[in-house]
């Protein structure tokens, strides 16, 4: 099992930065890939950034590139996030996410991030 504690949401005007962190607990399982999605109301979940293998090779979704960063550690089950110049559509709950090699995807609970016009 892995246990996924997120922070660092809140309410930012457009334009602003925040920075999301997540922190993994689990046992007897090596992470092999951390990442964040997002969902805004009505709509599909969204991948937004992840980190996969020993040497953390990160991919951003569209809406994450030139303004986003991903950072952190799988083998310490760290990962953050980094968000600059936000736009109101960047407002929805962010989900931090982990699994090992081959397995399923563990959620965290999710944080809210909403960016004002």
């Amino acid at each position: 099992q892995v246990q996924l504690v997120e922070s660092g949401g809140g309410l930012v005007q457009s334009g602003g930065s925040l920075t999301l962190s997540c922190e993994a607990s689990r046992s007897g399982i090596n992470i092999y890939q951390m990442g964040w999605y997002r969902r805004a109301p009505g709509t599909q979940r969204e991948l937004v950034a992840i980190i996969t293998g020993g040497d953390g090779y990160i991919w951003y979704g569209n809406s994450a590139k030139g303004r986003f960063t991903i950072s952190g550690d799988n083998a310490k089950g760290t990962v953050y996030l980094q968000m600059d110049n936000l736009k109101p559509e960047d407002t929805a709950v962010y989900y931090c996410s982990a699994r090992a090699m081959n397995g399923p995807n563990y959620w965290g609970q999710g944080t809210q991030v909403t960016v004002s016009s």
